[in-house]
């Protein structure tokens, strides 16, 4: 499906093409720390696909404690993370962050990575006391 999105300030915007069935949800320590949060949610949107219609992010590679690289791009006027990639040139897939997907809604993740990093309280969140608006 079409999606389109950007970041918090509005500075960054893209399109590209995504399958709501490959939505992931990421629970290593890097995507813990990266998003400030328990997990990071993604969606893979191929290169051939995917385009930056306004605003240039800021992009730095992260090496992992496994060896791999890769792309963080971020908004550099509002730090929203907007995509990982693998570095190089040629044809790659972008795991866009799902929170910056204008159509997010339509994205319930159906698969969870490096479980055995998930931090064990997400468990318990169905009993956690819930207020509709702050």
């Amino acid at each position: 499906m079409k999606i389109d999105g950007g970041c918090h300030c509005g500075y960054i915007t893209y399109e590209g093409e995504a399958d709501p069935a490959a939505a992931s949800i990421c629970h290593c320590a890097d995507c813990q720390q990266l998003s400030g949060s328990a997990f990071r949610t993604a969606v893979p949107v191929k290169s051939d696909t995917f385009r930056i219609v306004t605003g240039e992010p800021t992009v730095y590679v992260k090496t992992a404690d496994s060896g791999n690289k890769r792309q963080q791009a971020f908004c550099p006027r509002c730090g929203s993370p907007i995509f990982s990639a693998p570095p190089g040139d040629g044809p790659k897939t972008y795991m866009i962050r799902l929170g910056t997907v204008r159509q997010r809604d339509r994205f319930a993740p159906k698969l969870q990575i490096w479980a055995r990093s998930r931090q064990q309280w997400l468990d318990n969140l169905s009993s956690t006391r819930a207020l509709e608006k702050e």
